[in-house]
């Protein structure tokens, strides 16, 4: 198991900024936020071009990719939208088998236009995914969809219904914690049960403000944050080895989005924090 972080911060900058940092204070890995003439790694120019630039950098650094990541509206109810998506979403699953990148992040979409998110999986995710899937499975990828509570991929019951339907080996999660904790639902559990779909982790951490929920009540937002790991309600130790024992051995990659700490002194906390167990 090693540790990695998304480089969504870094947005804007060199690619080889984040290179730089990562190589610097000891981060093994990253999960690269990746489009089609966009992104730190554009995937029509490593389609151009083969991608040698991008090699270079990362092997010379000794840092290992650990997903290429393109998060957007799977099922964009704008078919032309979708459409458009989804090509991309190909272009980049092509630009990872020529990086020898093995995993693909994305999302399972948002919930369609007067359906509930269960219709939604039933009734379009199926279609939505097959060539992905089919067209992935070709090159050697496997799909991580994170499991953002806002998508089609909320409760535990979600999940289990949309790997029935879309039920591909290569299809599976980029699996993150923060999102169960504050709806009460066991991340344990979860990690256990859908151990064998855990092709990429998000370490990122939430943190309970209970003040706040007693005031507003489990309906209203505002009474939770996402934190860096170790600045939350995780058991962390708990939850690595329980990955281990299920045959998980791949990335921890913290995604930062804990408003309390700059992007850099975040990411070395939550290096620092996750070193413990690593």
């Amino acid at each position: 198991m090693y540790i990695g972080f998304y480089t969504a911060p870094f947005r804007g900058e060199p690619f080889e900024k984040v290179v730089e940092f990562a190589k610097r204070v000891g981060f093994q890995a990253l999960e690269v936020v990746c489009g089609v003439g966009s992104g730190h790694i554009d995937a029509q120019q490593v389609l151009r071009t083969g991608g040698g630039k991008v090699k270079q950098l990362i092997e010379s650094s000794g840092l290992h990719i650990s997903a290429l990541a393109m998060y957007g509206n799977t099922l964009n109810p704008d078919l032309a939208e979708r459409r458009r998506f989804l090509l991309s979403l190909h272009r980049v699953i092509d630009a990872a088998a020529i990086l020898g990148v093995e995993v693909v992040c994305t999302l399972a979409g948002m919930p369609m236009p007067n359906k509930t998110k269960m219709q939604t999986i039933e009734e379009d995710a199926p279609k939505a995914f097959r060539r992905i899937c089919e067209h992935a499975a070709e090159k050697g990828i496997k799909i991580a969809l994170e499991n953002w509570y806002a998508t089609n991929l909320q409760s535990l019951r979600h999940w289990e219904r949309f790997f029935e339907v879309v039920s591909y080996d290569n299809i599976g999660l980029n699996f993150d914690p923060s999102h169960l904790v504050w709806q009460d639902i066991d991340y344990m559990y979860a990690a256990e049960r859908f151990s064998n779909r855990i092709f990429h982790v998000h370490a990122k951490d939430t943190t309970i403000l209970w003040h706040r929920r007693r005031y507003l009540g489990n309906q209203e937002h505002g009474w939770w944050r996402y934190v860096i790991p170790g600045f939350g309600t995780i058991d962390w130790g708990q939850l690595i080895g329980l990955l281990r024992s299920n045959g998980y051995n791949g990335v921890l990659s913290i995604e930062h989005e804990d408003t309390a700490l700059p992007r850099e002194e975040g990411l070395l906390k939550g290096l620092a924090y996750l070193r413990r167990f690593v």
